[in-house]
């Protein structure tokens, strides 16, 4: 029986920072009632209180639910209030470099972009975020912009020639993320399993980036059963199955690998 799920956020729990609808945020909450939940994203603090926590009724197991922002590099738990529990920023010189590799890396990607919405390079203390089209782009446009990771591939390999130093992955629709060596999802999932005391094969994991060069791929090497999903429709027939499978294992502990052998 699996101790604890964890989640992506943008793609897989909702649209790229997009709220969670209705239908996700009661099968969240139904989750919560059974077994530990976390989400962990490359996006900061308040799109988690946007998208997801302000979705979930008041009376919804929050102590349960583990936030775990920028790729893992923050850590937030519930008592009486979201506390935070440790945060790993970049420093000035760091910021810099980085931010001028961005610079460089998308100068040198023909990109033909003719409209961008708001900043495309964002600061979120622990990792800078760069976005295709901008931070407020349309999710329409967003979908449109890089379907097949083409054009990020190529910005991601010029970044590890320039700062081979930090860690560059691809997330979101439209983004790539940047943070210190050896900080990505891995890391994340290593402090949940030291947080929590929850063995990694006790983890199931749920994203729709699980391919080299993609932020939830270290979740995999990382050891944690993944479930590769397309978009958040797929993710809530996972969800809906994985509750059935838990409710049953509640019981039997052994009913969790022949009703759920779909999600191998």
């Amino acid at each position: 029986m699996k101790e604890l799920i964890v989640f992506d956020l943008d793609g897989t729990l909702a649209q790229s920072k997009s709220p969670v609808d209705t239908e996700m945020a009661e099968l969240l909450t139904s989750l919560l009632c059974i077994v530990k939940v976390a989400v962990i994203s490359g996006g900061a603090w308040p799109q988690f209180e946007k998208q997801v926590l302000a979705k979930l009724p008041l009376d919804a197991k929050l102590k349960r639910l583990s936030i775990l922002p920028t790729c893992g590099t923050r850590f937030y738990q519930f008592n009486d209030q979201w506390d935070s529990f440790y945060a790993d920023d970049f420093d000035a010189s760091e910021k810099a470099k980085i931010n001028s590799a961005f610079a460089k890396a998308v100068g040198l990607v023909e990109t033909h972009d003719a409209k961008i919405w708001g900043e495309q390079v964002e600061d979120r203390g622990s990792q800078i975020t760069f976005s295709g089209l901008g931070q407020q782009a349309p999710i329409d446009a967003k979908r449109k912009w890089d379907p097949n990771f083409t054009k990020r591939k190529k910005i991601q390999a010029i970044l590890d020639n320039l700062i081979p130093e930090f860690s560059v992955n691809l997330g979101g629709t439209t983004s790539i993320d940047v943070t210190k060596p050896g900080i990505d999802k891995a890391f994340g999932i290593g402090k949940l399993r030291d947080t929590l005391s929850v063995a990694i094969s006790d983890m199931l994991f749920i994203g729709d980036a699980i391919f080299p060069g993609g932020n939830d791929y270290p979740v995999q090497q990382a050891g944690v059963r993944s479930i590769c999903v397309r978009d958040p429709e797929e993710t809530k027939r996972v969800v809906q199955a994985i509750i059935a499978c838990l409710s049953d294992a509640t019981s039997a502990s052994t009913k969790w690998e022949e009703p759920c052998s779909t999600l191998n």
